[in-house]
């Protein structure tokens, strides 16, 4: 028996100032399937074990008892992720707030003994659990002191690095959030050990300590407030953590680096070497741009095993709530030029999910080369990332430019299991930007490669919502299976999340490098075309096709689900490396037009598909 926190509350699922769902009008959606002509390459992938999940049962031996503190839930995403962090700043202020002790906390008499796996299973159970009964909102309210804070005084609280979770002890460091801002509903976070060098694992719980945090500046009252409604009985007062970031020598041998962070309902970011931080990952999604509204699914409760002092991966456990599903995470993290995170999550529903996003990434897209830009900006591209890309389970890679629409777009790319997906930040060059502060250039991609469990028949579904500015996710792709997840049933999802640059590692074929379109007329032509009329120009770049004369017959493959295609034409650039596909469109009216294109050589393929949609009214 294992005994840990209290599981008398259940997670709040907020966003933002958006408490329970987010309604998305459906007037202002427009939704397109898109189904998948695949090309039969048989790609396999390597298989990877994974212990299957239990079946769950109310009268399982191993439970969890509570020691009569409240659990703490997971509040909203904040899209500066680093806000509380200055890692350059060794040395504490010495004021009134901070003087408390931030000791890792010593074993407890009430913790008990088990392997990881063990206690895996006992999230497991704790899932169902949750599953079984009635969901419940937290009531959590923190001190008057961390309400109504405003972003500017909430960076103010800095985590002191000289007190990260096991420094000096390991290659892996801990940092911590404070409460406050966004973030008003507290994770629980508990410490893995192993005890006496044996195979056994002690389990603590982390109490909030005052003197991890440095109040700087504007939030120096905040400090001095939570020090005088603080007492000597730290348990009563225990006002939680928003969430912890991990670091790791990534960069350089002497530097422990951040390189992943949990803060916000399900969100986690990560990034590889030499990348900043840019799109985010979740751990569910549920009923994302329904007319009923988005459901936002919270880890509430995180197991963080200490890795041995050599060990070049971490692991890390969740528990996971909403009103229709609750979950069990496993994740095992690895930093590095791709980091790397194996992710399990076992699922359990309480009520029928419409629609389930499994992996989902989330991310921004404001401007770039495909559409003419109407914004005051000397930046010629803004964004997180730029396109989708899907290699199916028969072999055919795919490419969807983003778009930044003036109303909501929701599509799907249809097939049954797919070997994988991701959004890309495919420019990587400062000039492609040319914006010193943000460095877009170093955003990461990320992939996710499924590695069994109930993947099935599906679709990726691609949302893209109108946005004014850049400080607005407005990009949201995830895995959607056919099958409903209905009350009282669970599945298993395992997959992989990696960082990478331009290109996913495994695509051979040549890639879309540049995506432009225009009015389709001729200057001084006699015969003027309509408005309507669009170029498109395609460029594509590496593979076998980077190393074609000009002289081999390079076709192009295009279709169009609507409207009428014209001059269409293949050439080489000047480059000697790059290839160009040109051709005009003339829409049926105002019906969109769902177009395919790629290169092939005497039948075979040469690129990925570029695939896009276009809609005339846009």
């Amino acid at each position: 028996m294992l005994i840990q926190r209290g599981m008398s509350e259940r997670a709040s699922h907020a966003r933002q100032d958006q408490a329970g769902r987010f309604a998305t009008p459906l007037s202002n959606t427009t939704r397109l399937w898109t189904g998948l002509s695949c090309l039969a390459l048989g790609l396999g992938m390597a298989p990877t074990a994974w212990a299957e999940a239990p079946t769950a049962d109310a009268s399982a031996e191993t439970h969890i008892e509570a020691q009569g503190s409240d659990v703490k839930h997971s509040g909203v995403k904040n899209p500066d992720a680093q806000s509380q962090g200055d890692q350059n700043q060794q040395s504490p202020r010495p004021d009134a707030a901070t003087d408390a002790s931030a000791s890792q906390p010593a074993p407890s008499d009430q913790t008990r003994m088990a392997s990881l796996d063990a206690l895996y299973e006992e999230v497991t159970s704790q899932a169902k659990q949750l599953a079984d009964a009635p969901y419940e909102t937290s009531d959590t309210a923190l001190p008057d002191a961390l309400q109504d804070m405003d972003y500017d005084r909430y960076r103010q609280i800095r985590f002191r690095p000289d007190k990260a979770l096991w420094r000096d002890q390991s290659l892996f460091e801990v940092q911590l959030f404070h409460t406050g801002f966004l973030y008003d509903q507290p994770v629980s976070l508990n410490l893995v050990e192993p005890r006496d060098d044996s195979d056994q694992i002690e389990v603590s719980p982390l109490p909030f300590d005052q003197g991890y945090f440095r109040y700087d500046d504007a939030a120096a009252p905040i400090g001095e407030a939570l020090a005088k409604e603080s007492s000597d009985d730290q348990a009563n007062n225990d006002i939680g953590y928003a969430g912890f970031r991990l670091h790791y020598p990534l960069n350089r041998g002497d530097y422990r680096d951040e390189f992943v962070v949990f803060l916000g309902a399900s969100y986690f970011r990560l990034v590889g070497r030499d990348q900043s931080y840019g799109l985010s990952a979740r751990g569910l999604a549920i009923d994302t741009a329904s007319p009923q509204g988005e459901e936002f699914p919270a880890f509430t409760d995180f197991w963080l095993a200490k890795p041995a002092p050599d060990a070049t991966h971490i692991q890390v456990l969740a528990l996971l709530d909403s009103p229709s599903v609750s979950g069990a995470y496993r994740f095992d993290i690895t930093p590095g030029e791709s980091s790397t995170v194996d992710v399990e999550a076992r699922l359990f529903a309480r009520e029928d999910v419409k629609k389930l996003g499994v992996a989902p990434l989330t991310s921004m897209f404001w401007h770039g080369s495909l559409e003419r830009m109407h914004d005051d900006d000397y930046r010629p591209r803004v964004h997180d990332s730029n396109g989708l890309s899907m290699h199916t389970a028969k072999g055919e890679w795919i490419w969807r430019p983003l778009s930044n629409p003036t109303q909501l777009h929701i599509s799907s790319l249809r097939d049954d299991t797919p070997q994988g997906f991701g959004l890309v930040q495919r420019p990587r060059a400062f000039d492609d930007y040319l914006d010193m502060e943000a460095r877009y250039d170093l955003r990461p991609s990320q992939w996710v490669t499924p590695q069994g469990g109930d993947w099935g028949a599906g679709g990726v579904e691609l949302v893209e919502i109108p946005t004014e500015n850049e400080t607005n996710d407005n990009i949201i792709a995830y895995w959607v299976p056919d099958a409903p997840f209905e009350a009282g049933e669970s599945r298993t999802y395992r997959y992989r999340t990696a960082t990478f640059g331009a290109y996913p590692p495994s695509l051979e074929l040549a890639g879309v490098v540049h995506t432009r379109q225009g009015w389709g007329g001729v200057p001084g032509q006699d015969d003027t075309p309509p408005k309507s009329r669009r170029h498109f120009i395609v460029d594509f770049r590496g593979g076998e096709l980077s190393s074609l004369d000009a002289s081999q017959p390079v076709e192009m493959t295009l279709s169009t689900s609507s409207g009428e295609l014209l001059t269409e034409q293949v050439q080489p650039l000047p480059d000697g490396k790059t290839w160009r596909a040109s051709f005009r469109l003339q829409p049926d009216g105002d019906k969109p037009a769902d177009m395919r294109l790629s290169l092939t050589l005497r039948g075979q393929p040469l690129t990925e598909t570029w695939n896009y949609v276009w809609y005339p009214r846009r």
